[in-house]
């Protein structure tokens, strides 16, 4: 996986590492404790990552400003998202077929 400047390698076992400039999600530290384990799909905009864990909790890094800080939503994804979807410069997180979709 990559963005514009850094990449993403998930493992098999579900374990992500990331290298490439930091602005651009290369530096996964504040988020790394959700990353060792249990994620099962990883999305990128231009300059942020997110991780769909396992339990349905999603956790994103990288420029805030491209979706790299998911904090407002905090709460309604600690679990339950069934899919993480990204564009150019933003995420949105479906928790269900019924909605509600939730976009940072």
């Amino acid at each position: 996986y990559n963005t514009a400047n850094a990449f993403a390698a998930l493992s098999d076992e579900g374990s992500v590492v990331t290298w490439g400039h930091r602005d651009y999600g290369g530096n996964s530290s504040s988020v790394q404790d959700h990353l060792v384990a249990g994620v099962r799909e990883l999305s990128a905009t231009k300059s942020a990552f997110a991780a769909l864990k396992d339990t349905g909790q999603v956790v994103a890094w990288g420029r805030a400003t491209n979706g790299g800080d998911c904090r407002r939503h905090e709460l309604a994804l600690k679990e339950g998202v069934k899919r993480v979807f990204a564009t150019w410069g933003a995420f949105a997180a479906l928790k269900d077929t019924s909605g509600p979709v939730l976009a940072w």
